[in-house]
């Protein structure tokens, strides 16, 4: 009797222990079905990039923001938008709503370059790797910079202007203080413009920057170089086209509209139109779409922790952060049709219309 007792109890230990053994293993399948569950719906997650602008107030910057949405559209991915207006407590305050958005990838074209260095900081911290769009953000770790080789878009204005001017007084102009590429901008245009001061050629009546690039500060420097020198200005070096649109509007008001060689960037419509009346000699054509594309691109690959393909390297005084610069091309009365309406960017009869 005993003996069947304990081989009972045997059967049924053993039994437990299969059933205990089975039941092991149903959990660490049913964890690994939910592991791969997890994984499968990390993969099917769509991306979602955060994009920060410093202004919707010029131009060039509405087609950014165009063409980025535009891009993120047909490449299946959502793209939040923040505009700063030109405030860097607000472009920094606004990024951290990005953040809280859960984004995977930061486009940031700050309005302070060096102040924006806490704001790229602040995104690293939450694990979101940062493209640096158009201005570069200086003194901290950026992932990737995206833009135009800006130092020869300065080259660019400064071969224009000298091209176009033998001798005479000039005005000066450079960007706002506050963003790095007008420090690039100036320092390609003193590439031609520096050996005709030393020599003589060119007399400097003013130098100023134009603080956040407005329109209505050139308009104030140009109306206060005009006044200073009586009228005695030859030629201008606009840093950009709402600047020479500024500067245009001073010197119209003197009857000197299209006497004076000045130049511009950016190729908005209403300096295409000023460079058919004659009142604004050249633009410098920097194709934004391109760019903006090449931006969403980037910031998919980076998603997806694939290489950007960043080739270049330009330093912002803590590291040679890896860049993508496109070219830029001047553009004036000889081929404007070719360069900006052909291609698309604008429409011939908006640019032709009086």
């Amino acid at each position: 009797m005993k003996k069947s007792v304990r081989i009972a109890a045997m059967a049924l230990a053993g039994i437990m222990s299969i059933s205990l053994f089975a039941g092991c293993g149903s959990s660490n399948s049913a964890a690994s079905g939910s592991s791969t569950a997890s994984s499968s719906q990390a993969a099917d997650k769509k991306i979602k990039i955060g994009l920060s602008l410093p202004t919707q107030q010029e131009e060039r910057w509405v087609k950014d923001k165009a063409t980025m949405e535009e891009a993120a559209k047909k490449a299946g991915v959502d793209i939040a938008v923040q505009v700063a207006n030109m405030d860097a407590a607000k472009q920094d305050s606004q990024v951290e709503n990005l953040i809280s958005q859960g984004i995977d990838v930061l486009i940031l074209a700050p309005h302070d370059a060096k102040a924006a260095a806490s704001t790229v900081d602040k995104a690293h911290k939450a694990g979101i790797k940062v493209i640096s769009y158009d201005r570069l953000v200086m003194g901290t770790d950026v992932d990737v910079y995206l833009s135009f080789d800006n130092v020869k878009v300065g080259e660019l204005q400064g071969k224009w202007l000298t091209d176009n001017l033998p001798k005479g007084n000039i005005v000066w102009l450079a960007g706002a203080p506050t963003d790095n590429n007008a420090t690039l901008f100036k320092q390609g245009a003193a590439k031609y413009l520096q050996p005709k001061i030393d020599s003589g050629d060119y007399k400097v009546v003013m130098e100023q920057a134009v603080v956040d690039w407005k329109p209505d500060n050139a308009l104030k420097l140009m109306e206060n170089a005009l006044t200073a020198n009586n009228n005695n200005v030859q030629g201008v070096l606009a840093p950009n086209d709402g600047t020479a649109g500024g500067c245009i509007q001073a010197l119209a008001a003197q009857g000197l509209a299209g006497k004076v060689p000045i130049t511009g960037q950016d190729s908005e419509l209403a300096a295409a139109k000023r460079i058919v009346e004659g009142t604004q000699g050249m633009t410098v054509f920097k194709d934004t779409r391109k760019l903006g594309e090449a931006a969403v691109e980037a910031a998919i690959k980076m998603a997806k922790g694939e290489d950007p393909g960043a080739d270049q390297k330009v330093n912002n005084e803590k590291m040679d952060v890896p860049s993508l610069l496109l070219a830029a091309e001047v553009v004036d009365k000889t081929n404007i049709d070719k360069i900006l309406i052909d291609s698309g960017y604008l429409k011939k009869e908006d640019v032709y219309a009086k």
